[in-house]
């Protein structure tokens, strides 16, 4: 497995050193997430379950496609290579919110973006997703209440809905 290289940085997240994502997990440094909300033409929100056989949260389900920002990378960046890597996706993200969240692992800067993708082009990553679909607003809401969320994207699920963050309107494009 490789050296995941981070950022540890402080509350105010500036850069104070560098470190191994699991040495910043095991010491609870803070480091940096990027994360993408990813919505189809039609303006559903894709979901997927993490596989049963990952490291991190398995088999739970998450409405955010996520990683850990690497050192030198931006936030910005870390969301687009995120974006290829688990769904094979080159697209562009929109930033819409940031926050320091405590994390059930380890506490980070927590960035989310958005990418409005055609949904036909996905293909997903096997070792990072197990399942995905798309649901409606609605759908999700309903799915939060009655699936087993990674807790940190149930959090950002709270403030993203806290936030009033209306559906965007579908690209043309």
């Amino acid at each position: 497995m490789k050296r995941e290289l981070v950022e540890h940085v402080d509350e105010q997240d500036r850069v104070v050193g560098q470190v191994s994502r699991s040495e910043a997990v095991q010491g609870r440094l803070l480091y940096r997430m990027a994360m993408v909300l990813v919505r189809d033409k039609q303006g559903r929100v894709l979901v997927h379950q993490r596989p049963d056989s990952s490291t991190r949260f398995p088999g739970q389900y998450s409405w955010l496609v996520a990683g850990a920002v690497e050192v030198g990378e931006s936030y910005e960046a870390a969301a687009s290579r995120e974006l290829a890597e688990e769904l094979g996706v080159r697209d562009t993200v929109r930033p819409l919110f940031k926050f320091l969240c405590e994390g059930e692992m380890s506490p980070y800067w927590f960035f989310v973006f958005e990418a409005v993708v055609d949904g036909e082009h996905i293909v997903a990553e096997p070792a990072e997703v197990a399942w995905h679909g798309w649901l409606t607003d609605e759908e999700l809401d309903k799915a939060m209440q009655e699936w087993l969320f990674v807790s940190d994207s149930r959090d950002a699920y709270s403030r993203y809905q806290a936030l009033g963050t209306s559906t965007p309107q579908p690209r043309t494009t």
